[in-house]
């Protein structure tokens, strides 16, 4: 991953190699690690590592 600390939505659909939609629904779903702030969504670097290396399943659940 880059040095950034947190990324959007677009930015992770770029990274994963999925459609925003897609991500989208993993939030929806909550099977990606995310935060809400305001309106909003955007993703941890740290916390997008950790769940890469755990094969990237559900989140939180």
């Amino acid at each position: 991953m880059q040095d950034k600390i947190v990324y959007s939505v677009n930015e992770m659909a770029d990274l994963l190699g999925v459609s925003t939609d897609s991500i989208y629904a993993m939030v929806r779903e909550n099977t990606i690690p995310s935060v809400r702030i305001r309106r909003r969504i955007l993703f941890y670097s740290k916390a997008i590592e950790g769940w890469l290396e755990q094969g990237g399943g559900s989140f939180g659940k």
